[in-house]
């Protein structure tokens, strides 16, 4: 079953809030009203999300132009950064290398990308497991994570080479074209605004 994986766009920093209910920023907000006002998701297709509040508000919009709940579970949230909690820029970057870097250790008290990787292959190998065969298949999510199942399905090592920054538009709104029980990658990270009508055939 072929799938789509979702990143949420820009987000809202802010160093007061915990960044699970950060959301999206004025930019971010605005990519993802115009993916949805393209009319290129069918009606129907099933959403799952993060509980996190950036993935959320992109899960909603898309929901509401399909005419389909959004499911949630917890297990696909970003990587647990709580340790450390809020980092400048500059800062975080650098943690980011070492937490792709170094998948079996943690980094600075960060989840591990072993354990992260686990958690989101095992929540999307059970959302897929829980609708019919042939639906339509929509996870919005983060681009650590989203990063790590790209691995796993591809058969790539971990590594920051593989993320989404790298490879798609920088500050998130990408998604790749997914068969998690085939182990096949139809896609690697694209923006937004290139996904077409065609990756919903």
């Amino acid at each position: 079953m072929r799938a789509l994986y979702l990143t949420h766009p820009q987000v809202r920093l802010d160093a007061a809030v915990p960044v699970p209910l950060w959301g999206l920023s004025e930019v971010g907000r605005a990519r993802a009203e115009a993916f949805v006002a393209r009319g290129i998701v069918p009606g129907g297709a099933v959403v799952f999300s993060s509980r996190e509040a950036k993935a959320l508000e992109l899960a909603e919009l898309i929901a509401t132009a399909t005419g389909t709940p959004i499911l949630t579970d917890h297990d696909m949230g970003e990587n647990d950064r709580s340790a450390t909690g809020f980092l400048p820029p500059a800062l975080f970057e650098d943690m980011a290398n070492r937490f792709f870097a170094h998948p079996q250790l943690s980094i600075e008290g960060w989840e591990r990308a072993i354990d992260a990787q686990r958690r989101i292959v095992s929540a999307v190998r059970t959302a897929l497991a829980s609708v019919p065969a042939g639906a339509l298949v929509i996870f919005c999510g983060h681009g650590a994570v989203g990063t790590l199942l790209k691995c796993h399905v591809g058969g790539r090592p971990i590594s920051r080479a593989e993320d989404q920054n790298n490879l798609g538009a920088p500050g998130g709104g990408n998604g790749f074209l997914f068969d998690l029980a085939a182990l096949q990658l139809h896609s690697d990270w694209t923006p937004m605004e290139a996904i077409g009508p065609d990756w919903f055939a």
